[in-house]
């Protein structure tokens, strides 16, 4: 029987995040590394790395790891094994799950990082037990998880959910995907990166605040940073948010109306922000929703793990899928699991 811990990897367009984490979805450790877009094989050693790390600390007293669950920013094939595409990483058609095994020795599953926040909060966060859940998860870009009847829903070529990449505005703002007017331009935290950078430029009262937080580098302006100073009272980097989640709420609405889920979970760094931004998306969603006034409405809440929850719930799928071939060894080869059904 493999053991109970089991290591999630989240890979983001600026950072990696990696944790050990146990059967109630517990992170008992962390390690963090920045993300070197450009270069695939840096991002293999830089996952290589942030296990051997973890392993080492865990190796004694506190339980086996038993699988390497990742979540990537991208689209995944069917069989969770080759990031197909990454608009923010340079992956096309990486055979990420045999690269990690061979480097780690472990059994490895890459699920789509939204699916893995999506997988986490449904399992043990904010919509435990909720039947149909769809997830939108706000970081570099947008990415979506769709659960149905407790079963997470990949599509037939395993990239449903890449919410951030339906056009809502013709002919808008380029993406780095390759096309343009893309929600994730309006609705992410991209969009408060590149309005605090342009304030920065301008020297505006706010600009010169964010780039003192960001240590004098006009680079290094993030959107962590307009969010910190709206929690703390500026009305400006409030009224950025309240705009963002005006977007949220109008392609929630969208969504809505393709699948009509009980609960809109919102997680990601953005998601930090609260109600600053979960106000004015529900707000707007009530105002953009396709029959509004006649049809219930789903709820919108808060992911219960923030930024985590792309580990947690990558860990969480890697150690069941472990366990399903281990009890069932004819389907699949030791460090190169099949899908998992979600049952």
């Amino acid at each position: 029987m493999p053991g109970t811990l089991a290591i999630g990897i989240d890979i983001g367009g600026t950072k990696i995040a990696a944790g050990v984490v146990d059967e109630d979805g517990q992170v008992l450790a962390r390690r963090l590394g920045t993300t070197p877009g450009s270069d695939p094989a840096a991002v293999l050693d830089t996952i290589g790395d942030l296990v051997d790390q973890l392993r080492q600390e865990h190796q004694d007293g506190v339980g086996d790891i038993a699988a390497v669950g990742i979540g990537a920013a991208g689209f995944v094939d069917s069989t969770r094994s080759i990031v197909l595409f990454a608009p923010h990483v340079a992956w096309r058609a990486e055979p990420l799950r045999d690269k990690v095994a061979e480097r780690t020795g472990l059994p490895v599953v890459v699920e789509n990082d939204a699916n893995a926040s999506g997988w986490a909060e449904w399992r043990f966060g904010a919509v435990q037990g909720e039947p149909d859940v769809v997830l939108v998860a706000l970081g570099t870009g947008i990415g979506g998880a769709i659960v149905i009847d407790g079963k997470p829903y990949r599509g037939h070529f395993g990239v449903a959910g890449e919410f951030g990449h339906m056009q809502v505005v013709p002919d808008g703002l380029p993406c780095d995907c390759g096309n343009r007017g893309c929600w994730e331009q309006y609705a992410s935290g991209r969009v408060l990166t590149r309005r605090g950078r342009a304030a920065a430029e301008e020297g505006t009262p706010l600009g010169r605040r964010l780039l003192d937080a960001a240590g004098g580098s006009v680079d290094d302006i993030h959107g962590m940073h307009v969010t910190t100073a709206a929690r703390e009272g500026d009305e400006e980097a409030t009224g950025w948010i309240a705009e963002v989640g005006d977007w949220l709420g109008v392609g929630i609405a969208n969504l809505a109306a393709a699948l009509d889920p009980g609960v809109v979970v919102v997680g990601g760094g953005l998601s930090e922000a609260g109600d600053l931004l979960l106000g004015p998306a529900r707000t707007s969603f009530s105002r953009a929703l396709t029959g509004r006034g006649h049809r219930p409405e789903a709820r919108i809440v808060a992911a219960r793990f923030g930024s985590e929850s792309g580990l947690i719930g990558a860990a969480d799928l890697a150690r069941q899928e472990t366990r399903r071939q281990s009890s069932a060894p004819s389907s699949g080869q030791p460090g190169r699991p099949g899908p998992y059904s979600g049952s």
